[in-house]
């Protein structure tokens, strides 16, 4: 006996009916509401191509919140089991649902090539802040993932993965993120299926038809272009995020054990990668020998200064030298004596002398012991004034070359006083303070020769 057989033995006619019917317009009322609450494809393509509008014009805030509505999960509607809603791009078509998420993501990669100061200006600092970690930590994947194929790491289009994987290879902090995220979904993806036959039998029969559009919507790569998809996908697996991560020998056995990879393509791919190597390792070497070239530039720089130095001291000891040279042969020419330099020092030779001469007035002085001390000629004078003010010479303009700012001052002042004595009224206040001080002095002379003369 069957279960609907039973079930209608049980009841009556009329109940029979009325159950049918409560049914039929329970099924009716849900159908109704569901297909009311979701959004018509026509309703997305619509925004779609007032998103892609606004995004031609570089209207990237106007853009962006015109599709986040469709890849934005609704939070006040829920289903029976009180889950929330998926975002309405997740029931749309395969070519709809890949040309919105492929529209978000290139708004993401314009708003985060925009400068900084710029895109606070245009989104806020906040938003900004926001959006930008959303794509440098990779948080966009899990958010593409969860609001448009249910949370299911394989079902996402292989369109959107390169899109995404290029989106992190572009603006992530670290490309392992991107590379676990590629691992898992070649993982959670089946092999791709190109036998047409069973194409064909899955066609003839509708439930080998519906298992085999199950498999498709799985896999994703039982078609050509999704073939090519998933090389592009393993491209950038291999070829860009693993070199990155510096993972070179893990990205050759990978493309060596690929099951997608033809010989050809298997081929194409090791080279690339051999010539990518190459080109890092010369990289390597120039960045080597410039940084060495660099530190033996810098090195002979600092011998080069060290050695101008020491020429520059030798230089200047030898001129000390030589000036103190002439200025001891020039005082033993003239006679004059080497004096001590302090203070107590030549107090004890001004005692020593006093004391000498008094002693020496004290003896008895006879004309032998007496010496005559020629006094020095007007043309010895004359030398050793010269040659004293030659000294004072060479002394200041030793000192303005150790002190530039003590010339500098000094022609300061000078210019000052010249400038101060080019005003007339200075000129006679100052005549007036030297006639009153001239009159002062001539006085106190006065006084001075009548007291003489008293």
């Amino acid at each position: 006996m069957s279960f609907d057989g039973s079930y209608s033995a049980t009841l009556s006619p009329a109940a029979s009916e009325t159950f049918g019917s409560h049914v039929l317009s329970n099924s009716i009322t849900s159908l109704t509401s569901s297909s009311a609450s979701r959004p018509s494809s026509s309703s997305i393509s619509k925004t779609y191509r007032q998103a892609s509008q606004l995004f031609l014009t570089r209207r990237l805030p106007e853009a962006l919140s015109t599709v986040l509505p469709l890849i934005t999960p609704s939070t006040e509607s829920s289903n029976v089991n009180g889950l929330t809603e998926p975002a309405p791009v997740a029931r749309a078509s395969r070519s709809t649902r890949i040309k919105v998420w492929s529209l978000y993501l290139t708004i993401l990669n314009a708003i985060l090539e925009l400068d900084a100061d710029e895109g606070k200006d245009a989104f806020g600092s906040q938003e900004w802040r926001t959006i930008c970690k959303k794509v440098r930590d990779g948080d966009i994947w899990e958010e593409v993932v969860q609001f448009g194929y249910h949370g299911v790491e394989g079902e996402v289009d292989s369109d959107v993965v390169i899109n995404l994987a290029t989106l992190l290879l572009a603006h992530a902090k670290s490309q392992t993120i991107n590379q676990k995220r590629l691992e898992n979904y070649l993982a959670a993806s089946s092999t791709p299926n190109l036998d047409i036959s069973k194409q064909l039998e899955a066609t003839r029969s509708p439930r080998l038809a519906s298992r085999h559009r199950k498999t498709h919507s799985k896999s994703g790569a039982d078609t050509p272009r999704d073939l090519n998809a998933r090389v592009k996908i393993l491209e950038l697996y291999t070829l860009h995020v693993l070199l990155r991560n510096n993972e070179w020998d893990y990205a050759r056995e990978f493309i060596s054990s690929s099951a997608v990879l033809d010989e050809e393509r298997r081929d194409a791919f090791l080279q690339a990668l051999q010539s990518l190597q190459d080109e890092q390792l010369e990289s390597e070497r120039k960045e080597r020998e410039e940084k060495q070239r660099q530190e033996e530039k810098l090195q002979k720089d600092i011998e080069e200064a060290r050695r101008l130095r020491a020429e520059n001291e030798a230089r200047e000891r030898r001129r000390l030298n030589e000036e103190r040279a002439k200025r001891e042969g020039t005082e033993v020419d003239y006679g004059i004596e080497n004096t001590p330099s302090t203070p107590k020092a030549r107090n004890k030779a001004r005692s020593g002398s006093n004391g000498s001469a008094l002693s020496r007035s004290s003896k008895p002085s006879s004309p032998k012991e007496k010496k005559v001390v020629a006094r020095p000629s007007l043309t010895a004078r004359a030398a050793m004034i010269l040659s004293n003010l030659r000294n004072i010479i060479e002394q200041m303009s030793a000192t303005f070359k150790a002190n530039p700012i003590l010339l500098m001052r000094l022609l300061a002042f000078i210019i000052g006083v010249i400038f101060m004595f080019g005003k007339r009224s200075i000129r006679e206040r100052v005549r007036q303070i030297l006639g009153t001080g001239w009159n002062k002095v001539k006085a106190t002379a006065g006084m001075g020769v009548k007291v003489s003369y008293i």
